[in-house]
């Protein structure tokens, strides 16, 4: 059998249990069931979790290069040769950063935040939950992928082969939902739980094939709809 596209929630589960150690076996279980960026999983600290509602708040900072005029401060774009304010040639427009701040609060799966309570009580965990970087992360989630016995995923835009990646869980979340519904709310749920600012770009999940995210989310990580 020739290599997949994605992977199934199956075998994110087969991840986590060859996990070495319990935050190992969160952080894919996290970053999947939050169907997160993995920048968004290492950012959650104690205080985002909240038990009681059973949802955890993510928050996502996205720094965004601008290339601005020199003379007139206009927003050029990268292939411009003149300003399209003032008309001038420019041969180096002036880069600034941008810094977008978005956070949201969505739902955990019920075992997941049961063992994630345990892991922060247990441990004595204060701050940041992980308390690593992204290169650890992906080393982790790579690791996993090897000792579960789960090969390379081709890329379903180059269709070359690439490695089990953290993003790879938040591909199978998505995936996975769509194809139990694809219906215009489902997909809009879906939006709002990958924080995705344009709904073009979740509706790529739809090739591969409620009112409220709370209700849509639990409806669909409920054991009767997991079989």
């Amino acid at each position: 059998m020739g290599a997949k596209v994605y992977l199934t929630p199956e075998e994110v589960e087969s991840m986590a249990q060859v996990a070495k150690c319990v935050r190992d076996e969160l952080l894919i279980r996290v970053t999947f069931w939050l169907a997160c960026r993995i920048s968004e999983t290492l950012g959650i600290d104690v205080e985002d979790v909240d038990p009681t509602q059973g949802t955890v708040t993510i928050k996502h900072l996205k720094t965004r290069i601008r290339l601005l005029c020199p003379y007139c401060g206009t927003r050029m774009s990268r292939a411009a040769r003149f300003c399209p304010g003032c008309g001038q040639e420019v041969s180096e427009p002036l880069r600034k950063e941008q810094e977008t701040y978005r956070q949201r609060t969505i739902p955990l799966e019920k075992k997941t935040m049961e063992r994630l309570m345990d892991f922060i009580h247990r441990d004595g965990t204060e701050g940041n939950i992980f308390k690593i970087g992204r290169i650890t992360a992906q080393l982790i989630v790579k690791d996993c992928a090897r000792r579960a016995g789960i090969g390379k995923l081709v890329n379903p835009e180059t269709g070359e082969l690439r490695g089990v990646s953290p993003h790879r869980l938040r591909d199978a979340f998505a995936v996975r939902w769509v194809q139990k519904d694809d219906s215009t709310d489902s997909i809009r749920m879906l939006q709002e739980q990958l924080g995705h600012a344009n709904i073009g770009t979740t509706m790529k999940y739809r090739k591969v094939a409620g009112t409220e995210l709370h209700d849509w989310y639990h409806k669909m990580t409920s054991p009767q709809s997991q079989n």
